[in-house]
Order: C-alpha cells, then structure tokens, then sequence
C-alpha cells in the first residue's frame, strides 16, 4: 500500500479550509486529500461551529472526515487542534472543545471532571480511530525482520545492544545479521504511542519490560525525538536504528517495518486487516454506549498484527448544548459510517471492524 502524498500548497490550501490549527501539533503529517469511495452515504446536516482538539495521531482522519462533511453540508465549520491527548481532555474539562480526541481512556480522576460537563449524562468514549503502531528498521542487508516481543523490550531497554545478537539471531534462523551496534528510537515528547507501546512491552514481555505504561519515555538510553516524523526521519538516517511509529509515518519514510510476534506463536506483518484483527477481539469494558476498549497484546487470532491503538471522540451522551449537538452527531455519524471508515486505509489506518463499527455508530445515534 503507497499512502497519498500531497504537496505544500494543496497541504496549506486544505488546512485552511479545515480551520485546521498546528498550534502544539508534535507532528507534520501531510494533509489528507482522499476521499471514500463508492456511493455516497446518508448524512445528517446540521449548521454551525464546532470546536474540538485532542490526539495528534488521528489528525489526518479527522481532517478527511471533516472535508467529506463540509462538502457534503452548507453552512458549517469545525476547527479540530491536533493539540495533543491530554490537551484535549482538558479543553473538554474546561469546555473549550465540544469534543476531544484521545489515545488513552479518561483516568480515573478525570472521569468525573469530564462528567461535570454532561448535563444528565456522562462523558463517553468512542473507538473511532484504528493507528496501528509500526516498528521500522534501518539495518543495511536486513530484510523481513522479525522480534518477538521478549526481543523487542530487550532492544528497547538497552539489554540486547548487538543486530547480531543471539536473541535476535533465534527469531530470524537463517538471517544474516551484522555485528552493527542497535540505536533506538523513542520519542521525546509526551505520547498515546509511547503509551501504547509501552503498554504492549509491559503485558507481553513483563520480565524484560520493566519501565511499566506511560505517556513519557522511561527507559535509559537511546536517542528522543518528537513527533512520530521524527522518529521515522532519525531511523530513516542512521544504520542500525530501530523505532516505534504511527503506520503512515513509516510508509511515507519507505522505511521497513518488523514482523511482530503475536499470542498465536505467528510473525505479523503489519497490514489493516491484521490490525483490526486485535481491535475486533478487544473487550468493551465500559457501560451502555461508553465503549472503552481493553486491548488484548497477547492476542492468539490468527494472523492479528498485535500492537494497536485506539484513538476515542470524548463526547457527552447527554447535555450538549442545543446549538451544537445535531453538527457533533452529524459529524462523528459520518465518521462512524462504512463511507468515512473506507477512507482509513489510504491514510495509513486500519478501518473499524464491523463488529466495532456498529456499536459506535449506534451510539452517536444516541447522543441526545
């Protein structure tokens, strides 16, 4: 798959259309142009002004999200900030953002502060993004590389220093692989992907993962830098190097990506359909319509590429203020619908599965 690549101009020209603002963005993805094909979907229009902000990571959807929706209906703006997860929340909290977009769920605290705002409702999350997370390679003469994920936490915690290392070498029988010293990359900034690779080191390899789940990098060693571009460009630079990713930052680098072993004993590649393999095998662990997610890293689906994140629109099931509750279902029903998740795969997403896409979009339907 070669993701779209769009020029400066038709980049400025979209975010401007968008309202769209770089204010605190750690990424520069390129803006999407794509749009769903085949016929076109049901939408509700509304009018009016929207104002949301949240995760950088799905940034490039909702900018194609809110494209297809503007030009669809007359009569509306909506400005989503790539501001950041935890920025979001607390623009949502502080009723800044009549929704957020975020790559963790609400902790425990924030819960209720989110609350607060839903007049006789609650603050619920919707799973409307798939970002699988690749794990790219620079290693001269190394192809169709492998890791365990035992491998992969050793890497990154600076256990296994050596390309030729026999942990390494007992993942890849056959590989030629040099002596070159490994140089990790993580980012440097505060991030739902540290956070959810983190994550998925510390319930699949808990003994050679020790620095637990966070948003920040904990592990000594290796070299930070911000963004998910700039991770890719520092791997994309340097032979030896290995980093974790959102999907299309890989593609667009050309970067080769890593095989990752999964609960089934299998080497994933990293493709859509294998991502959304491990979210169709998620557990709903919230209540009614607030679907928060429990992802299963050790996952035994056949074929399930198992490191996954999902990114939530924190919205209010009740409450929304008059004016902008018909353009905030309007605008996430299309999202949720089989026409704005068909446009995923083409800006380096995995679309929902089906069985997750009908729970969200019959949860919009009940935002009142």
């Amino acid at each position: 798959m070669k993701l779209q690549r769009y020029g400066a101009i038709a980049g400025l020209a979209l975010a401007a259309t968008l309202g769209l603002s770089a204010c605190g963005s750690d990424n520069n993805e390129p803006a999407s142009g794509a749009s769903a094909s085949g016929s076109a979907a049901a939408v509700d229009c509304a009018t009016g002004t929207l104002n949301a902000q949240g995760s950088s990571a799905q940034k490039n959807a909702m900018a194609e999200w809110i494209k297809a929706y503007q030009q669809k209906c007359q009569g509306v703006t909506i400005n989503y900030e790539p501001s950041g997860s935890g920025a979001g929340i607390q623009a949502f909290i502080a009723g800044t953002a009549d929704f957020a977009g975020s790559d963790s769920a609400l902790k425990p605290e924030e819960q209720p502060q989110a609350d607060a705002k839903c007049v006789g409702g609650k603050a619920i999350h919707l799973p409307m993004v798939i970002g699988p997370v690749a794990v790219a390679y620079n290693v001269s003469g190394v192809d169709n590389l492998q890791l365990k994920p035992a491998t992969l936490a050793k890497i990154f915690a600076g256990t296994v220093t050596k390309w030729d290392d026999a942990a390494i070498k007992a993942d890849n029988p056959g590989a030629t692989l040099p002596a070159t010293t490994i140089q990790t990359v993580h980012r440097s900034d505060e991030s739902g992907t540290t956070d959810n690779f983190t994550n998925f080191l510390s319930k699949t390899a808990e003994a050679d993962w020790t620095f637990g789940k966070a948003k920040a990098w904990k592990a000594p060693g290796g070299t930070g830098a911000k963004g998910s571009d700039g991770v890719a460009s520092r791997v994309k630079g340097a032979d030896g190097s290995i980093g974790y990713m959102e999907w299309s930052f890989a593609e667009n680098a050309g970067l080769k990506m890593s095989k990752i072993g999964n609960g089934a004993g299998e080497f994933a590649a990293l493709t859509a359909e294998a991502a959304g393999k491990t979210i169709a095998g998620a557990k709903v662990e919230g209540q009614g319509d607030d679907l928060k997610l429990s992802i299963d890293y050790n996952t035994k689906e056949a074929g399930a590429y198992p490191i996954v994140l999902a990114t939530y629109e924190i919205v209010c099931s009740k409450g929304l203020a008059a004016d902008k509750l018909p353009l905030v279902k309007g605008l996430l029903g299309y999202a949720a619908s089989t026409e704005g998740q068909a446009a995923m795969t083409e800006l380096g997403y995995a679309p929902l599965p089906e069985s997750v896409r009908t729970k969200v979009e019959a949860a919009v339907k009940n935002i009142s």
